[in-house]
């Protein structure tokens, strides 16, 4: 029986050895074969499957969504399924873009802050000058009526 050891996946994959164990609890990473001394013994595949696991994380993947990446990937076998890569990345890249231009918002919001001057975020609020637009980002409060509530 041949196969990498847990640690030896590990190290090459770039992760923890508890990362082993705590992919295959979670269904990401199949359960290796035991050696005769009870030791798992890994496919070299693993090291592959891992270091995708890692990267489609980097992407923004939750773990959820790469168990179900994987899992169609797994049972596509010559039929087409919208639960492909292509569709979830379209929709990961909708998230993304839609995340950069809130941050480009919250960008712009605190360099105007930063060029007020602003010191003192109840001070600031109670301003009619302030840059920061507090009635759209936490409703009904200080600005809401113009001055300090």
């Amino acid at each position: 029986m041949s196969g990498l050891r847990s640690g030896q996946v590990a190290a090459a994959a770039g992760v923890h050895p508890q990362t082993l164990r705590y992919y295959e609890r979670r269904g990401l990473l199949a359960e290796p074969d035991r050696s005769l001394g009870g030791h798992r013994l890994y496919p070299a595949e693993a090291v592959t499957v891992l270091r995708v696991i890692k990267a489609a994380q980097r992407l923004g993947f939750t773990l959820d969504e790469v168990a179900e990446l994987l899992d169609a990937g797994r049972h596509r076998h010559g039929r087409h399924t919208d639960a492909g890569l292509r569709v979830r990345a379209q929709a990961k890249l909708a998230e993304v873009e839609a995340k950069i231009a809130d941050l480009q918002v919250i960008a712009g919001t605190l360099r105007a802050a930063v060029k007020a001057g602003c010191d003192d975020l109840v001070e600031c609020a109670g301003q009619p000058c302030c840059p920061i637009p507090f009635p759209t980002i936490a409703p009904g409060g200080a600005c809401s009526t113009g001055s300090p509530a």
